[in-house]
C-alpha cells in the first residue's frame, strides 16, 4: 500500500511538473505576466481527441493562474451570515488609493454543479452603511443555495461609479477567478444592484452579457445609449423601478428600456426574455426581494447561434470580444460597431455596421440625454476572429462564413491547440474553449 501511495504521489508530481513546462502553460504564464507577444503552440488534432485536448488546455490555464499573482478569492467561501471582510487592491493607474473591500460568502448546501454566484452592487449613500445593508439584504433574499460577492465602492464622490475602468478590472478578475473554481456553476453567474448599483448593473449587464445567466438592476434606469438593449438578447433581464421614482428620470428611462425590449422580443421570438416593471405608487424605495428568485430561473447559453453585439465604450474602454467573436481591429475609430451573428447549419452570416447616434430628447435641468435615434452603415473594413466548436457547427463538414454578404471562408475547419489556448486566454471560460477559428478581414 505504501509503495502504491508513493508511486501515485511521484506520478502526480511528475505530471504537474510536465504541465508547468509544456508550451501552452508557458504561453499562458507569459501572457498573464504581460508578454502579449508570446504565441501558443499549434498542433492539429482530430475531433475524436477534442475532449482530451480541451481538458489538457484548461488544466494548463488553471495551473498558470495558480502560479501567477493576481487578486484571488478565498479557497472556501465564508458563511454569508458570518462573512468576514476581505479586500482587493485595484491598480493605482486606474484609480488612486483604490482598495475594494468585499464579502464572499455562501448560504445553503452546495449543488452538485456548483453554487450560483451573485454579484451585488450597493447604492450611493455613505459607503460603509450601503455595504453593510447589502450584506443584510443578501442574507434575506430567497435564493439559497448561492454564493455572494458583495463589494464596497473603493472611493466616494467622483469615483462612485461601478462601471469605471478600475471597477471593470475588478469584475474581470472576479469572472476569471469564479470560472476557475469547481464550487461555482459557470453558467449561473448573476449581476444585480440597487440605485447607483442599479445603474451600474444595467451598464455592466450589456457590457458583459456573454458571461451572465441574468441581470437585475433595481431602482435605476439608464439611457439606452449607456447600455444597449440588443446585447442582452440571450440572458434574463429584470429592471424594477417605482412608478413615482422621478429622480434623474428613473421611471421614464425604465419605461424606455421596457419599450425597447418589448420591441426586440417581438422581432426575435424566444430571445430578450425580460421583466421590466414600473411598480404602481412606489418611489425610490421598493421591495427588492422578488429579483434574485426571478433571476435564478435562467441559465446561461454560452453558445448562442444568434446574437447582436453593439460594441460600445465604457469609461473610454471597449471590450475586445463577445460570445465567440474576437476583434483585432475595430472598423471605425470614432463610431460604435454593431455585429449581428446568425448561424444556421454550417453557414455563418455576420453583419457588421457602423452606428451613429442622434439625441432626440434631453432633460432641461441636468442636461441628461434621454432618448436617441440610431443610423447604421455597412462597415467598409474590419479584422475579427470567429471562434467555432461542436456546439455551433458540425466540425466534420465545410463551413461557410459571410461578412456583409461577402463569402470570406468556405472550407473545413482546422482543429488546433493554439485555438483552444487563444480562446482560453481571451475568455478565461471553461465553456468557451474553441478548437476552431476563422480569421476574417474585409
Amino acid at each position: 500500500m505504501k509503495t502504491l501511495i508513493l508511486f501515485l504521489a511521484t506520478f502526480m508530481a511528475c505530471t504537474l511538473k510536465a504541465q508547468r513546462h509544456n508550451g501552452i502553460y508557458t504561453y499562458f504564464v507569459k501572457n498573464l505576466q504581460g508578454d502579449t507577444t508570446a504565441a501558443a503552440p499549434g498542433k492539429s488534432f482530430s475531433e475524436k481527441k477534442l475532449k482530451a485536448q480541451r481538458e489538457s488546455v484548461w488544466t494548463a490555464w488553471c495551473q498558470a493562474n495558480a502560479d501567477c499573482p493576481s487578486p484571488t478569492l478565498l479557497a472556501e467561501p465564508d458563511s454569508l451570515l458570518q462573512a468576514n471582510p476581505h479586500a482587493w487592491n485595484l491598480p493605482v493607474e486606474l484609480e488612486p488609493h483604490a482598495v475594494m473591500p468585499y464579502y464572499f460568502g455562501a448560504k445553503g448546501q452546495k449543488p452538485e454543479a456548483g453554487y450560483p454566484l451573485f454579484l451585488y452592487l450597493h447604492g450611493s449613500g455613505p459607503k460603509e452603511h450601503e455595504w453593510s445593508t447589502g450584506l443584510k439584504l443578501a442574507g434575506m433574499f430567497k435564493d439559497a443555495p448561492s454564493i455572494y460577492f458583495i463589494p464596497q465602492i473603493p472611493n466616494e464622490e467622483g469615483w462612485y461609479r461601478w462601471w469605471h475602468r478600475s471597477k471593470q478590472y475588478a469584475w474581470e478578475q472576479l469572472l476569471r477567478q469564479a470560472l476557475l473554481r469547481t464550487d461555482i456553476d459557470p453558467d449561473r453567474l448573476y449581476l444585480f444592484g440597487i440605485s447607483e448599483g442599479g445603474y451600474g448593473s444595467q451598464r455592466l449587464a450589456s457590457f458583459y452579457a456573454d458571461y451572465l445567466a441574468a441581470a437585475g438592476p433595481m431602482a435605476g434606469g439608464e439611457p439606452l445609449m449607456n447600455a444597449p438593449a440588443e446585447n442582452v438578447g440571450n440572458i434574463g433581464f429584470s429592471l424594477r423601478t417605482g412608478n413615482e421614482d422621478h429622480g434623474f428620470y428613473r421611471n421614464k428611462l425604465t419605461r424606455y428600456v421596457r419599450e425597447a425590449l418589448d420591441s426586440l422580443e417581438r422581432l426575435v421570438p424566444g430571445k430578450y426574455r425580460h421583466n421590466v416593471e414600473l411598480i404602481p405608487g412606489q418611489g425610490h424605495h421598493i421591495d427588492y426581494s422578488p429579483t434574485t428568485p426571478w433571476l435564478l430561473q435562467f441559465k446561461r447559453n454560452p453558445w448562442p447561434t444568434r446574437f447582436i453585439w453593439e460594441d460600445y465604450e465604457m469609461d473610454g474602454r471597449h471590450r475586445n470580444g463577445f460570445y465567440n467573436l474576437w476583434v483585432h481591429q475595430r472598423p471605425h475609430s470614432q463610431l460604435r460597431t454593431r455585429y449581428e451573428v446568425k448561424i444556421e447549419g454550417n453557414e455563418v452570416d455576420i453583419t457588421v455596421e457602423d452606428v451613429s447616434y442622434t439625441c432626440t430628447e434631453t432633460d432641461p435641468v441636468y442636461g441628461i440625454q434621454l432618448k436617441f435615434n440610431r443610423s447604421y452603415a455597412s462597415a467598409q473594413h474590419g479584422h475579427i476572429t470567429l471562434f467555432l466548436d461542436e456546439h455551433l457547427v458540425e466540425l466534420q463538414h465545410p463551413v461557410i462564413v459571410r461578412v456583409n454578404g461577402q463569402t470570406l471562408h468556405k472550407s473545413k475547419l482546422r482543429l488546433s491547440t493554439d485555438n483552444l489556448a487563444h480562446s482560453a486566454l481571451v475568455y478565461g471560460d471553461p465553456r468557451r474553449l474553441y478548437p476552431a477559428a476563422v480569421e476574417l478581414r474585409w
